[in-house]
């Protein structure tokens, strides 16, 4: 599926996670790279800098080797001198060419600490590709993508997260479904309880009549988007979304969902941004 896939690696549990996902992600005629980003310090002098950024290169490069070995995998490296891991893995992104960036999960929940930077969560918006997230513990109990879901709403995002879906679910030969969380303005309520349990009623069925024309399994329910996607997400090996901003955090399906949403998902997610859709367009329009 995708051709060109990037992957954080950090020497810990969450690189070897984004790894057993990447090669479930990756096109059979695509080119795998790991990458690993070392921090600078720009207040050594010249010499003692070009020294410390010889050792952290090394490091990296040693730190990957062992990574690609460890995998099995036939993958280039590559490292990045930067003050920011995100940063840096945006640089390498764009410097390769990738249409997918994979990364591991801390073990205190997914981007609670993506690899090691603490401003990674800000520095990965504007990222130039789609981004893959593996939940901890990923490499000991990944199996096979036999059920992929989508993120869906109706909107522009959605729509692209299930051509891509699409795509996936031919490669692996899975099953695909999409899912809607509907829900009313607050100032719905003010009708009263019964007329409000009807307009829901007449919201989900027409969310599930909707997602059905497009000849997926249909599911929809009324409640909070990142709780009703989180819930959902336990029951299918890879949840598909579409992001309205450049990066994965700014607006994840709907506004504020992002953030929740990618704490707590249950399963590998792959976040297809704006610049993703944008690439694709174009390919699609060629």
């Amino acid at each position: 599926m995708f051709n060109n896939v990037l992957v954080g690696v950090d020497g810990h549990g969450g690189g070897r996670d984004a790894l057993s996902l990447s090669t479930k992600l990756l096109a059979a005629d695509g080119e795998l790279a790991l990458a690993h980003v070392y921090s600078g310090d720009p207040r050594l002098r010249r010499r003692l800098r070009a020294e410390h950024d010889l050792a952290g290169r090394e490091h990296a490069l040693e730190l990957l080797e062992q990574a690609r070995a460890a995998a099995g995998v036939e993958a280039n490296l590559r490292t990045d001198e930067s003050s920011s891991v995100g940063r840096g893995l945006h640089e390498l992104c764009e410097a390769v060419g990738a249409d997918l960036l994979v990364l591991g999960s801390s073990r205190r929940g997914l981007l609670g600490r993506v690899l090691i930077g603490d401003d990674t969560h800000a520095a990965l918006n504007g990222a130039p590709c789609a981004i893959a997230i593996a939940p901890a513990g990923y490499a000991e109990q990944s199996g096979a993508i036999r059920e992929i879901g989508v993120g869906y709403n109706g909107s522009p995002e959605s729509e692209h997260a299930v051509r891509v879906a699409r795509r996936l679910a031919a490669q692996h030969d899975a099953k695909l479904s999409a899912f809607e969380a509907v829900s009313l303005p607050t100032y719905a309520f003010l009708a009263g309880g019964a007329a409000v349990d009807d307009v829901v009623g007449d919201l989900v069925d027409s969310a599930r009549e909707q997602i059905a024309t497009l000849e997926l399994e249909p599911h929809a329910v009324y409640g909070i988007p990142a709780e009703e996607l989180t819930l959902y997400s336990a029951s299918v090996d890879l949840l598909v979304v579409g992001s309205r901003d450049y990066g994965p955090i700014g607006r994840l399906v709907h506004g504020s969902t992002s953030r929740q949403l990618a704490r707590t998902v249950r399963c590998p997610l792959l976040v297809l941004t704006r610049a993703a859709r944008e690439r694709s367009e174009q390919g699609e329009s060629r």
